[in-house]
């Protein structure tokens, strides 16, 4: 009887330790079939001269191309290889369209991000751009598509694998230049998080004295250094009117409410605003030993796996009007070119500046009419968007947006209960809309293609002047030593 045992048990364990084998197997190889190939020769349709592509000994790629099209076009290609998953994810999040993704889980991140419409922003942005940084956007797109016609599934990331237990039906779509753009709409959210203090000041004001305001947020020292010395100042009345203070208490469920949907994305795109906090300097050369200028910059972005940046150089050869480009530093997956580095004549860098670029306003609506709202004592229409949410493993959930002259709606309520309780006479239907410099066009990708190729310190500047949304510190020195 215990010999028999003892032969059930071996037989057992060994079963274990094969099927262990196997799926150790089988986890290998679909963890490594998603690797990227980094050594032989790869034909990409597209390409109008050879590309070579060179990985030194921290895995960072060098591409060398003869012309300006081959080398965003092997630069999309790369980022695919190395980083497609990340990708598509935050597409999908510029785009409001993560429960396509994740389904009902994400419904609600996806009606915030919607209301802001980013997506219809970067259209218009698209139909403003110059026909380089279209060819740009256009030869990128060429690139990662070119990789994704040569994978699917798992083998073009490993978590393609996981999401197939709970999404099966799932293909990622073509690469599109909008998504490019963006990208720069998800980074001015995580850089320009200053509704949280609009709508944090508010609460507190219903509530608060003056003084109470002053302890919890001094002003900044009369007699401490500025960047810009002359400022404009403000010499009106600083009381808060009795019914700006019972209109702040009215509305602070709604301002309550749009603290929600930020904290839940912060699980997605890490913290944001004045969460992260970054650094920078600039030595002269005049100032340094070598001669040369020293430049450091440090720029904290939340933590992330992926990192948020992937370092890259681009080699033109030879160098010249068709491929002008040499420069070397860290890129955005899903973005072309160098965000933050340096070419053979100057080197850049960013910090935020964390100014005030969102405001919130309350709108008195018409309670009869909920797509119309009051300006100079008339009602006048809003702009009325439907959107469609597609839930992976459900059915479309439909989104009306409202969009005002400030910006879109993002709370209403329309009770008068506030009313009855404080015997105030305020009208019955208020909302909050967001006014923000992301929701207007604007560009800031073609202002760092530019500083890829700005040779000198008048063609960095004349850069600068297009970069819009996020606001950013920008430092800069030179090889002649400025």
């Amino acid at each position: 009887m215990a010999k028999k045992l003892g032969r059930v048990l071996l037989i057992l364990v060994a079963v274990v330790a094969v099927l262990a084998l196997v799926l150790a197997a089988a986890g290998l190889y679909v963890t490594r079939r998603s690797f990227p190939q980094i050594e032989g020769e790869i034909e990409i349709a597209g390409l109008e001269g050879p590309v070579e592509v060179v990985r030194d000994d921290w895995g960072v790629p060098h591409i060398y191309a003869e012309n300006s099209h081959d080398l965003f076009l092997a630069q999309g290609y790369v980022h695919a290889q190395d980083r497609f998953w990340q990708m598509d994810f935050w597409r999908h999040i510029g785009a409001g369209r993560l429960s396509e993704l994740f389904g009902e889980s994400q419904l609600e991140s996806d009606r915030f991000l919607r209301t802001f419409g980013w997506a219809r922003v970067v259209q218009q942005e698209l139909d403003q751009l110059e026909p380089e940084s279209q060819a740009i956007l256009d030869a990128y797109a060429q690139g990662v598509n070119a990789y994704l016609a040569e994978r699917q599934g798992s083998a073009l990331s490993l978590e393609y694998a996981v999401l197939k237990l709970t999404n099966a039906a799932y293909e990622p779509e073509p690469w599109q230049p909008e998504d490019t753009l963006l990208w720069g709409k998800v980074m001015a959210w995580n850089l320009g998080g200053n509704m949280d203090e609009e709508y944090g000041r508010a609460l507190l004001l219903g509530s608060l004295s003056e003084q109470q305001m002053a302890d919890l947020f001094p002003p900044y020292p009369a007699g401490h250094p500025v960047i810009v010395s002359e400022f404009g100042t403000f010499e009106g009345e600083s009381a808060l009117p009795d019914l700006n203070r019972a209109l702040l208490s009215r509305v602070a469920p709604g301002l309550a409410a749009l603290a929600e949907p930020p904290a839940a994305l912060e699980a997605l795109t890490g913290p944001r605003g004045t969460a992260i906090c970054s650094n920078s300097w600039v030595v002269a050369g005049q100032k340094t030993v070598t001669g040369a200028p020293i430049l450091a910059n440090d720029p904290h972005l939340s933590v992330q796996m992926p990192s948020i940046w992937y370092e890259v150089a681009l080699h033109c050869q030879p160098q010249g009007p068709a491929c002008p480009y040499q420069v070397t530093g860290v890129s955005f997956a899903g973005v072309p070119g160098v965000v933050i580095g340096h070419n053979d004549r100057i080197a850049w860098g960013f910090t935020n500046v964390g100014p005030d670029v969102q405001d919130i306003y309350v709108e008195k609506l018409n309670p009869d009419n909920p797509n119309q709202y009051e300006v100079n004592g008339e009602w006048v229409d809003m702009e009325v968007v439907e959107e469609a949410l597609l839930v992976a493993g459900g059915e479309p959930v439909s989104l009306t947006v409202r969009l005002t002259r400030h910006g879109p709606l993002m709370w209403e309520e329309s009770h008068d209960e506030f009313q009855q309780q404080a015997g105030i006479e305020l009208p019955a239907h208020y909302g909050l809309a967001l006014r923000w410099t992301a929701l207007d066009p604007g560009f800031v990708f073609p202002a760092v293609w530019r500083f890829n190729l700005a040779q000198n310190w008048n063609e960095f500047r004349q850069a600068a002047s297009l970069f819009h949304v996020p606001a950013q510190n920008l430092v800069y020195a030179d090889v002649d030593g400025n």
